[in-house]
């Protein structure tokens, strides 16, 4: 079970951890090629049950409510992404020197095992922006006419993309910090590190784990090495990286490029680094305004996106085509309507405080819908850099106070509501108040800097609220 190709899965005794939307796909596929299948999760309730039954119909053995035993005779682990390193089932595989990969892994080894050529990976990660980013690649990639897909965290498991029967060019890859922990022998033909801010550190163990793990997707990259010059992490991320060959260090910017960069000029994409003679020559590849949203924070997202699209040799013209054509997702700085001359914006996706300082940064003046589950994270740097776009403020959900006295701290003047309701049904309450704060020509912005479970299933859920409460101020 090294880091070669497993050809052979007849009788390998696998343990799957987690019955889930990785965990299923994988034990059905080890199932299929012969291993000898044990799936174990922590939770005994009504679902896993039926789930435990429908894979025990196959052949698969399941052991509910015992996540934390290692199965006698195991000799490869394929976790869940969200399983922590610290969990007694990894500790007792370390000890067994039982292999642990994750599902991208398990995909990974899996490529082209069937005759088939393997696809190349384009691969994109970060704390923010990576699904858009990921979208925007695919759609710059179709419009090159290539066969490609958006796979990984994404939505599309990377195993049915790998196995299925349709067959690719290259795969545009999103790939999580777990996910990246739990792959060590991925190798993409071009990677990028977007940004880099304090995010599940409490999975990681502290920011250097993190950033460690966000690190790996630029290990063994054959082409080029992607990463944003106005954050300094994600170049240290490149430097440390141990690379092919000839592969490049390739950085985007808001600002104008200078060679092996890409970036804007007089509102233009520009690309100086796919080009002859970079050090005096530059690409146009598209305008600002093609980018949906043009905000700043999206207009970087293009930028890498074209970086890796470029970097596999996309012409210039399918960048632009590609960006074109791109729709962003519901609840990603989604315009909902204008009421009496004010803008209301959905970027529920917004979970945490960079996904939120970066749609803040999107607009002049604001009254600001946010609150919910903090996740352990601090306001006072999200609170100083928007205080002078902010007209008011509406708080909501159960880390509220969090934010309020961040914004005490930072931006006195500031008119704060808190609304001290934790229901679905406060929503309406914060975009009535919101409206009561907004001038002509303000944009109220939901972007709650939290994520969304005190109060809703998940962050599509508070973001319909925010639309259905919107439409009824239209009314």
């Amino acid at each position: 079970m090294g880091s070669g190709q497993v050809t052979d899965w007849q009788g390998k005794n696998v343990t799957v951890a987690g019955l889930g939307v990785s965990g299923i796909p994988a034990a059905r596929v080890l199932h299929g090629l012969g291993a000898k299948v044990t799936v174990v999760n922590d939770g005994d309730d009504e679902r896993a049950r039926a789930q435990a039954a429908e894979l025990e119909s196959l052949g698969v053995t399941v052991r509910l409510g015992d996540g934390d035993t290692l199965p006698e005779g195991t000799e490869l682990i394929v976790t869940a992404p969200g399983w922590k390193p610290d969990k007694p089932l990894f500790l007792a595989a370390g000890r067994a020197g039982v292999p642990v990969w994750g599902d991208v892994e398990l995909a990974w080894r899996l490529r082209g095992h069937d005759g088939r050529k393997a696809a190349p990976w384009l691969a994109v990660t970060g704390t923010n922006g990576k699904t858009t980013t990921v979208q925007m690649l695919a759609s710059i990639l179709r419009a090159a006419g290539l066969r490609t897909a958006a796979v990984g965290n994404i939505g599309v498991s990377l195993l049915d993309a790998v196995l299925g029967e349709e067959e690719y060019d290259v795969l545009a890859v999103e790939l999580s910090s777990y996910q990246l922990h739990w792959a060590p022998s991925l190798r993409a033909h071009s990677a990028a590190v977007l940004n880099l801010a304090p995010d599940h550190l409490d999975w990681h163990g502290s920011m250097e784990a993190y950033a460690a793990d966000k690190g790996r997707v630029y290990e063994g990259n054959r082409v080029a090495c992607v990463y944003n010059t106005a954050d300094k992490a994600t170049e240290d991320l490149v430097r440390e990286a141990d690379v092919e060959e000839g592969c490049r260090a390739v950085g985007f910017t808001l600002g104008a490029p200078g060679p092996s960069q890409l970036g804007v000029v007089d509102g233009i994409l520009v690309d100086r680094a796919f080009v002859e003679n970079r050090y005096k020559n530059a690409q146009e590849l598209a305008e600002v305004s093609d980018v949906d949203p043009p905000a700043p924070h999206n207009i970087a997202n293009a930028l890498a996106a074209a970086a890796l699209a470029r970097a596999y040799g996309v012409p210039a013209k399918a960048v632009r085509d590609g960006l074109r054509s791109f729709t962003p997702d519901a609840h990603r700085i989604a315009h909902v309507a204008d009421v009496d001359g004010v803008a209301y914006v959905d970027d529920s996706k917004a979970t945490n405080t960079h996904a939120a300082q970066a749609s803040l940064a999107a607009y002049e003046s604001i009254v600001w819908i946010a609150g919910g589950l903090a996740k352990g994270a601090t306001f006072d740097e999200l609170a100083a850099e928007s205080a002078k776009r902010l007209r008011g403020v509406v708080l909501i959900g159960a880390d509220r106070a969090l934010i309020r006295e961040a914004l005490a701290r930072h931006a006195p003047e500031v008119p704060v509501v808190d609304l001290d309701r934790t229901d679905t049904g406060a929503m309406l309450q914060a975009v009535q108040e919101a409206r009561r704060l907004a001038r002509p020509g303000d944009t109220v912005l939901l972007a709650p800097a939290c994520a969304s479970m005190d109060m809703f299933a998940n962050y599509n859920k508070r973001g319909d609220a925010f639309a259905r409460a919107v439409r009824e101020l239209g009314a």
